[in-house]
């Protein structure tokens, strides 16, 4: 088997990173520059033609998007490790988790950075915009605390990857100053999931 991971540190690659970490799969790990724009080589863009990371290429087939790289790592190697359920409506409840992180929060988290990230050009920022995006996150994160009111994790009192791509993501929240103090079963969950041996590895 050769399953081959480009990725770039502090990217949308993390949650992937720790998610083949946790598996405990062996794979190679290709670290892309993105500053040096290696995401933009025609030997990059022949794999993913979007130019970005993470990438996962198992036995010669690249597959992108990191919402689909952790449903597949799940279903391919999950099952076995306690990671992912079974086909039925468990596991629909972890993928619904792991696409409501890129597809909700995500573009929500999107509008915040391109409004208030110190990275955006100044001259495109709308604060009003980005007040609002931000009140958005706070409303999607309290959905997480509520969730969280009777369980450990995300589906139950078990880990699975969707616990794993969604507190990776808490760091790009605090990152943007949006304060977790308010959602303290989310903070304490959040503890849970990077205590893990392999959250250090993969950091």
């Amino acid at each position: 088997m050769s399953l081959v991971f480009y990725f770039s540190p502090q990217s949308s690659a993390s949650p992937v990173r720790w998610t083949l970490e946790e598996l405990g799969v062996p794979h190679q790990k290709v670290q892309i520059d993105l500053k040096a724009g290696e995401q933009k080589k025609p030997e990059f863009l022949k794999l993913n033609p979007n130019g970005r990371v993470p990438l996962l290429v198992h036995d010669g087939t690249p597959i992108f998007e990191s919402a689909a790289i952790q449903i597949y790592l799940g279903e391919t190697f999950g099952v076995d490790k306690g990671l992912y359920p079974p086909p039925g409506p468990k596991r629909g409840e972890v993928m619904k988790w792991i696409v409501w992180t890129n597809a909700t929060l995500g573009e929500a988290m999107s509008r915040v950075g391109r409004n208030l990230g110190p990275w955006a050009p100044e001259d495109e920022r709308n604060a009003k915009a980005g007040a609002t995006a931000k009140a958005e996150v706070e409303g999607l994160l309290r959905i997480v605390e509520d969730t969280l009111a009777d369980r450990s994790y995300l589906t139950g009192e078990n880990l699975t990857i969707a616990d794993l791509h969604l507190s990776s993501w808490m760091d790009y929240v605090r990152m943007m100053q949006i304060d977790l103090a308010p959602f303290p079963k989310l903070s304490a969950w959040v503890t849970r999931c990077i205590s893990r041996p392999s959250y250090k590895v993969a950091d």
